[in-house]
Protein backbone atom coordinates (compact mmCIF):
# COMPACT_ATOMS: atom_id res chain seq x y z
CA UNK A 1 0.00 0.00 0.00
CA UNK A 2 2.75 2.70 0.44
CA UNK A 3 4.60 1.79 -1.98
CA UNK A 4 1.41 2.20 -4.63
CA UNK A 5 0.80 5.49 -2.71
CA UNK A 6 4.74 6.48 -3.61
CA UNK A 7 4.32 5.82 -7.19
CA UNK A 8 0.38 7.39 -7.23
CA UNK A 9 1.38 10.20 -5.05
CA UNK A 10 0.20 12.95 -7.68
CA UNK A 11 -2.82 11.68 -8.68
CA UNK A 12 -3.79 10.95 -4.82
CA UNK A 13 -2.99 14.58 -4.09
CA UNK A 14 -4.66 15.74 -7.34
CA UNK A 15 -8.02 13.56 -6.14
CA UNK A 16 -7.82 14.60 -2.54
CA UNK A 17 -7.78 18.98 -3.10
CA UNK A 18 -10.29 18.36 -5.34
CA UNK A 19 -13.08 15.91 -2.93
CA UNK A 20 -14.06 18.63 -0.09
CA UNK A 21 -15.16 15.28 1.84
CA UNK A 22 -11.84 14.30 1.82
CA UNK A 23 -9.75 17.67 1.92
CA UNK A 24 -11.70 18.33 5.15
CA UNK A 25 -12.63 15.58 6.68
CA UNK A 26 -16.42 15.33 6.47
CA UNK A 27 -18.75 12.57 5.78
CA UNK A 28 -20.16 12.79 2.10
CA UNK A 29 -23.94 13.11 3.26
CA UNK A 30 -23.36 15.81 5.66
CA UNK A 31 -21.19 17.48 2.76
CA UNK A 32 -24.06 17.13 0.26
CA UNK A 33 -26.26 18.79 3.09
CA UNK A 34 -24.17 21.43 3.35
CA UNK A 35 -23.64 22.32 -0.09
CA UNK A 36 -27.51 22.12 -0.74
CA UNK A 37 -28.22 24.74 1.45
CA UNK A 38 -25.15 26.62 1.49
CA UNK A 39 -24.12 26.75 -2.15
CA UNK A 40 -21.97 29.74 -1.46
CA UNK A 41 -20.63 28.79 1.79
CA UNK A 42 -20.37 25.05 2.14
CA UNK A 43 -16.51 25.15 1.72
CA UNK A 44 -15.92 27.87 4.20
CA UNK A 45 -18.17 25.96 6.64
CA UNK A 46 -16.10 22.82 6.71
CA UNK A 47 -12.48 24.89 6.70
CA UNK A 48 -14.21 26.77 9.83
CA UNK A 49 -15.09 23.13 11.28
CA UNK A 50 -11.35 22.44 11.58
CA UNK A 51 -10.50 25.82 13.37
CA UNK A 52 -9.91 26.36 17.46
CA UNK A 53 -13.16 27.90 18.98
CA UNK A 54 -12.15 31.13 21.30
CA UNK A 55 -13.18 30.17 25.13
CA UNK A 56 -16.10 32.82 25.45
CA UNK A 57 -17.70 34.20 29.16
CA UNK A 58 -20.72 35.53 29.61
CA UNK A 59 -20.01 38.09 32.60
CA UNK A 60 -22.78 37.81 35.66
CA UNK A 61 -24.43 41.11 35.40
CA UNK A 62 -26.15 40.43 38.85
CA UNK A 63 -22.47 40.22 40.87
CA UNK A 64 -20.03 42.49 38.35
CA UNK A 65 -20.37 44.40 35.04
CA UNK A 66 -17.77 43.37 31.93
CA UNK A 67 -15.79 46.11 32.93
CA UNK A 68 -14.77 45.07 36.40
CA UNK A 69 -14.67 41.28 35.22
CA UNK A 70 -11.90 42.42 32.24
CA UNK A 71 -10.21 44.34 35.42
CA UNK A 72 -10.17 40.71 37.69
CA UNK A 73 -8.79 38.98 34.32
CA UNK A 74 -6.37 41.56 33.72
CA UNK A 75 -5.09 41.00 36.97
CA UNK A 76 -4.76 37.35 36.96
CA UNK A 77 -2.55 37.87 33.57
CA UNK A 78 -5.37 37.04 31.32
CA UNK A 79 -6.74 39.33 28.58
CA UNK A 80 -9.99 39.42 27.06
CA UNK A 81 -12.01 41.70 24.78
CA UNK A 82 -15.91 42.60 24.38
CA UNK A 83 -18.21 40.46 22.12
CA UNK A 84 -19.85 42.79 19.39
CA UNK A 85 -22.89 41.41 20.11
CA UNK A 86 -24.21 40.71 24.07
CA UNK A 87 -23.46 43.22 26.32
CA UNK A 88 -22.25 40.32 28.75
CA UNK A 89 -19.67 38.73 26.68
CA UNK A 90 -15.86 38.44 26.86
CA UNK A 91 -13.60 36.76 24.43
CA UNK A 92 -10.76 35.41 26.07
CA UNK A 93 -7.04 36.17 23.82
CA UNK A 94 -6.49 32.56 25.18
CA UNK A 95 -8.03 29.14 26.62
CA UNK A 96 -7.40 28.46 29.91
CA UNK A 97 -8.99 26.35 32.47
CA UNK A 98 -12.30 27.59 34.52
CA UNK A 99 -10.15 27.06 37.82
CA UNK A 100 -8.20 29.75 36.51
CA UNK A 101 -10.82 32.46 35.98
CA UNK A 102 -11.37 34.68 38.80
CA UNK A 103 -14.50 34.61 40.70
CA UNK A 104 -15.52 31.19 38.39
CA UNK A 105 -16.58 29.13 41.88
CA UNK A 106 -18.54 32.15 42.99
CA UNK A 107 -20.84 32.91 40.19
CA UNK A 108 -18.96 35.93 38.64
CA UNK A 109 -18.80 33.80 35.25
CA UNK A 110 -19.80 31.66 33.19
CA UNK A 111 -18.58 29.55 29.94
CA UNK A 112 -20.51 30.29 26.72
CA UNK A 113 -20.17 31.21 23.37
CA UNK A 114 -21.54 34.89 22.36
CA UNK A 115 -24.42 33.03 19.78
CA UNK A 116 -25.56 30.61 22.34
CA UNK A 117 -25.93 34.04 24.53
CA UNK A 118 -27.89 35.58 22.15
CA UNK A 119 -30.97 33.78 23.19
CA UNK A 120 -31.87 35.71 26.01
CA UNK A 121 -31.52 39.30 24.59
CA UNK A 122 -33.31 37.87 21.42
CA UNK A 123 -36.31 36.49 23.66
CA UNK A 124 -35.64 40.15 26.28
CA UNK A 125 -37.75 38.65 29.40
CA UNK A 126 -39.36 41.42 30.88
CA UNK A 127 -40.30 42.01 35.19
CA UNK A 128 -43.13 40.00 36.68
CA UNK A 129 -42.84 37.45 33.64
CA UNK A 130 -43.25 33.39 33.69
CA UNK A 131 -40.81 31.55 31.29
CA UNK A 132 -40.36 27.77 30.39
CA UNK A 133 -36.93 26.83 29.38
CA UNK A 134 -38.24 23.78 27.44
CA UNK A 135 -34.68 21.83 27.01
CA UNK A 136 -33.20 23.29 29.46
CA UNK A 137 -30.01 21.39 30.45
CA UNK A 138 -27.29 21.64 30.75
CA UNK A 139 -28.68 24.99 32.12
CA UNK A 140 -26.34 27.89 30.56
CA UNK A 141 -29.49 29.61 28.64
CA UNK A 142 -31.32 29.29 32.20
CA UNK A 143 -28.84 30.64 34.19
CA UNK A 144 -28.54 33.17 31.44
CA UNK A 145 -32.20 34.57 31.39
CA UNK A 146 -31.96 34.44 35.28
CA UNK A 147 -29.07 36.76 34.95
CA UNK A 148 -30.62 39.21 32.50
CA UNK A 149 -31.97 40.93 35.90
CA UNK A 150 -35.91 41.17 35.34
CA UNK A 151 -37.74 41.75 38.90
CA UNK A 152 -40.12 38.75 39.87
CA UNK A 153 -38.92 36.65 37.13
CA UNK A 154 -40.58 32.35 37.63
CA UNK A 155 -38.85 30.43 35.34
CA UNK A 156 -39.50 26.63 34.47
CA UNK A 157 -36.54 24.54 33.77
CA UNK A 158 -37.93 21.93 32.38
CA UNK A 159 -35.91 18.47 30.93
CA UNK A 160 -36.61 14.63 30.08
CA UNK A 161 -33.60 13.47 31.90
CA UNK A 162 -32.41 13.56 35.85
CA UNK A 163 -28.68 13.44 35.40
CA UNK A 164 -28.77 15.93 33.13
CA UNK A 165 -30.65 18.14 35.31
CA UNK A 166 -28.73 17.50 38.05
CA UNK A 167 -25.79 20.02 36.02
CA UNK A 168 -28.79 22.43 36.09
CA UNK A 169 -28.78 22.53 39.61
CA UNK A 170 -25.01 22.48 40.05
CA UNK A 171 -25.09 25.47 37.57
CA UNK A 172 -27.69 27.23 39.27
CA UNK A 173 -25.82 27.17 42.98
CA UNK A 174 -22.48 28.31 41.45
CA UNK A 175 -24.13 31.08 40.45
CA UNK A 176 -26.90 32.13 43.16
CA UNK A 177 -29.69 31.44 41.31
CA UNK A 178 -33.59 30.29 41.89
CA UNK A 179 -35.57 28.20 39.34
CA UNK A 180 -38.26 25.54 39.53
CA UNK A 181 -36.37 22.13 38.16
CA UNK A 182 -38.98 19.72 36.98
CA UNK A 183 -38.34 16.36 35.09
CA UNK A 184 -40.43 15.80 32.14
CA UNK A 185 -41.49 15.33 28.44
CA UNK A 186 -41.44 18.60 26.30
CA UNK A 187 -43.34 16.70 24.23
CA UNK A 188 -46.66 16.06 26.72
CA UNK A 189 -47.42 19.05 28.31
CA UNK A 190 -50.55 17.14 29.73
CA UNK A 191 -47.79 15.08 32.05
CA UNK A 192 -46.44 18.06 33.57
CA UNK A 193 -48.47 21.61 32.89
CA UNK A 194 -50.52 23.43 35.58
CA UNK A 195 -52.39 24.80 32.48
CA UNK A 196 -51.34 28.45 33.66
CA UNK A 197 -49.70 29.92 30.19
CA UNK A 198 -46.33 31.46 30.13
CA UNK A 199 -45.29 35.06 28.95
CA UNK A 200 -42.11 33.47 27.22
CA UNK A 201 -40.81 30.46 26.10
CA UNK A 202 -37.36 29.31 25.11
CA UNK A 203 -37.16 26.14 23.16
CA UNK A 204 -33.57 25.54 22.55
CA UNK A 205 -34.25 22.04 20.40
CA UNK A 206 -32.87 19.23 20.43
CA UNK A 207 -30.25 19.28 16.78
CA UNK A 208 -27.79 17.77 14.76
CA UNK A 209 -25.05 19.83 16.20
CA UNK A 210 -23.80 20.24 13.04
CA UNK A 211 -23.05 24.73 13.67
CA UNK A 212 -20.52 23.52 16.40
CA UNK A 213 -18.41 20.47 14.99
CA UNK A 214 -15.30 22.79 15.98
CA UNK A 215 -16.25 21.90 19.69
CA UNK A 216 -16.98 18.57 19.26
CA UNK A 217 -15.61 16.94 16.03
CA UNK A 218 -17.03 13.40 16.87
CA UNK A 219 -20.46 14.83 15.77
CA UNK A 220 -18.98 13.66 12.38
CA UNK A 221 -18.67 10.10 13.23
CA UNK A 222 -21.65 10.32 15.53
CA UNK A 223 -24.30 11.70 13.05
CA UNK A 224 -25.97 9.67 10.14
CA UNK A 225 -27.98 11.43 7.40
CA UNK A 226 -31.09 9.64 8.86
CA UNK A 227 -30.81 11.58 12.07
CA UNK A 228 -32.04 14.82 9.93
CA UNK A 229 -35.35 13.86 9.64
CA UNK A 230 -35.96 12.20 12.74
CA UNK A 231 -34.74 14.94 14.90
CA UNK A 232 -36.75 17.62 12.53
CA UNK A 233 -39.64 15.06 13.51
CA UNK A 234 -38.93 16.05 17.47
CA UNK A 235 -38.61 19.67 16.62
CA UNK A 236 -42.22 19.83 14.96
CA UNK A 237 -43.35 17.73 17.98
CA UNK A 238 -42.14 20.13 20.46
CA UNK A 239 -43.05 23.24 18.27
CA UNK A 240 -46.63 22.19 18.14
CA UNK A 241 -46.32 20.75 21.86
CA UNK A 242 -45.80 23.91 23.55
CA UNK A 243 -47.34 26.45 21.15
CA UNK A 244 -50.67 25.74 23.82
CA UNK A 245 -48.54 26.47 26.66
CA UNK A 246 -48.01 30.14 25.16
CA UNK A 247 -50.40 32.93 26.49
CA UNK A 248 -52.10 34.87 24.13
CA UNK A 249 -49.64 38.40 22.78
CA UNK A 250 -46.61 35.55 23.91
CA UNK A 251 -43.20 35.07 22.77
CA UNK A 252 -41.63 31.55 21.66
CA UNK A 253 -37.74 32.01 20.99
CA UNK A 254 -37.23 28.30 18.89
CA UNK A 255 -33.02 27.99 18.57
CA UNK A 256 -30.58 25.31 17.50
CA UNK A 257 -26.90 25.11 17.03
CA UNK A 258 -27.48 23.30 13.56
CA UNK A 259 -26.69 24.87 10.18
CA UNK A 260 -29.37 22.30 7.88
CA UNK A 261 -32.17 24.48 6.72
CA UNK A 262 -34.57 20.96 7.90
CA UNK A 263 -34.03 21.64 11.56
CA UNK A 264 -33.70 25.86 11.04
CA UNK A 265 -36.04 27.81 8.36
CA UNK A 266 -37.47 25.14 6.31
CA UNK A 267 -39.13 23.87 10.18
CA UNK A 268 -40.53 27.18 11.18
CA UNK A 269 -42.33 28.19 7.56
CA UNK A 270 -43.94 24.73 8.19
CA UNK A 271 -44.86 25.72 11.80
CA UNK A 272 -45.80 28.84 10.79
CA UNK A 273 -48.15 27.34 7.55
CA UNK A 274 -49.82 24.89 9.84
CA UNK A 275 -50.29 27.20 12.86
CA UNK A 276 -53.12 30.30 12.47
CA UNK A 277 -51.72 32.16 15.40
CA UNK A 278 -48.11 32.28 14.96
CA UNK A 279 -46.33 34.54 13.48
CA UNK A 280 -42.67 35.78 12.77
CA UNK A 281 -41.14 38.55 13.99
CA UNK A 282 -38.53 39.95 12.24
CA UNK A 283 -34.83 39.89 14.20
CA UNK A 284 -31.67 42.20 12.86
CA UNK A 285 -28.01 41.68 14.58
CA UNK A 286 -25.08 42.69 12.90
CA UNK A 287 -23.48 39.65 10.75
CA UNK A 288 -26.48 37.37 10.93
CA UNK A 289 -27.89 35.78 7.88
CA UNK A 290 -31.45 36.72 7.04
CA UNK A 291 -33.58 33.88 6.36
CA UNK A 292 -37.07 33.46 5.35
CA UNK A 293 -38.15 32.96 9.00
CA UNK A 294 -35.53 33.86 11.31
CA UNK A 295 -32.05 34.57 11.33
CA UNK A 296 -28.31 32.17 11.03
CA UNK A 297 -25.27 32.02 11.91
CA UNK A 298 -22.47 30.18 10.47
CA UNK A 299 -19.88 28.37 12.18
CA UNK A 300 -16.31 30.76 12.41
CA UNK A 301 -18.89 33.60 11.25
CA UNK A 302 -17.02 36.61 13.30
CA UNK A 303 -16.12 33.56 15.70
CA UNK A 304 -19.22 32.71 16.77
CA UNK A 305 -20.55 28.92 16.84
CA UNK A 306 -23.50 27.82 14.05
CA UNK A 307 -26.42 29.00 15.53
CA UNK A 308 -30.09 29.46 14.36
CA UNK A 309 -32.74 32.19 15.95
CA UNK A 310 -36.38 32.28 15.17
CA UNK A 311 -38.56 34.86 17.53
CA UNK A 312 -42.28 33.59 16.91
CA UNK A 313 -45.34 35.98 18.59
CA UNK A 314 -48.64 34.01 19.13
CA UNK A 315 -51.53 36.75 17.94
Amino acid sequence: MLRSAQREMESLISNFDSTPELKYSHPVWLKAMLQEDWPDDYLTIMQNNHQQAPMTLRVNKNKNSLKQYQKLLEQSQLSANAGDLTESALILSAPTLVENLPGFSKGLVSVQDEASQLAVSLLNPQNNETILDACAAPGGKTCSLLESQPDNLELLALDNSNSRLEKVRENLARLQLQATILCGNAQDPASWWDRKPFDSILLDAPCTGTGVIRRHPDIKLLRHAEDVPRLASIQQQLLTALWPCLKKGGRMMYSTCSVLKAENTLQIEAFLASTKDAKIVDITLPGAIPCRAGIQFLPGQDNLDGFYYALLEKI
